[in-house]
This record gives structure tokens, sequence and C-alpha cells, in this order.
């Protein structure tokens, strides 16, 4: 079985580099907006999951940048999650509020409608 997870994992890595769509450019005034709005986010993710992978494509359809915190690969992110979000379960998106709090929305499909809903796609 592990053998099978190697291998669907280097597959997930090889398409996702190859397919992997550009970084959508906003208007200068909109970009620096949405750069400054994006810094209160943050994706627990693992990087051959394939809910990540949509997640992270979406990302960069919108023109986003957020910063990617892979759970796998390093145990403070992993505990973070668990101790913030309550479970071991990714993709899932951290929302910094005003007030010093934290969202955790979990699920791709969730996420991806979130982001497009709070940084709307316009016009370069």
């Amino acid at each position: 079985m592990s053998i099978i997870r190697w291998l669907l994992g280097r597959i997930i890595f090889v398409v996702d580099f190859l397919f992997r769509p550009r970084l959508y450019k906003h208007a200068a005034a909109t970009q620096a907006q949405y750069d400054a709005e994006s810094k209160t986010l943050g994706l627990f993710q693992y990087a051959a999951c394939p809910f990540c992978v949509k997640v992270r494509w979406a990302i960069r359809k919108q023109g986003l940048i957020i910063p990617l915190m892979d759970a796998k690969r390093n145990a403070q992110y992993a505990k973070e999650l668990v101790e913030g979000g309550g479970q071991l379960k990714v993709p899932c998106l951290r929302i910094e509020k005003e007030d010093g709090s934290a969202q955790w929305l979990y699920e791709s499909s969730d996420i991806i409608h979130y982001l497009s809903e709070r940084f709307p796609k316009q016009s370069a």
C-alpha cells in the first residue's frame, strides 16, 4: 500500500508541475489590496494531496498570494492545525479576524467559494 501511495504522490507532483495555472494579474491597486488582505490567510495543506492541489490552483487563478503550510512535513504546522482547527485534515484555510481570533475553513470547495467571494476577479 505504501508503494501505491508513493507512486500516486509522484503522479500528483508531476501533474501539478505540468498543468499548474498561471498567476492571474489584477489591476495594480486591486492586486496591492488583495496582497495586503491575503496576509491574514494561511493554507494548511499536503504537497501531494489532490484536494490541496485543487485549492492551490484556484488560489493562482484568483491571483492571490497565500502562505502555504505543509502539515505533513512540519510537525509545528500539524500541531497548530489540530489545536486551532480541531482536526488534522487538509486542506484547511486559517482566516485571521480583526479581533485576533481565527476561523478554520475545511473542504476544498468551501475554501474556493470563500476565496472567490472575498477576492473577486477584476480585469487587469
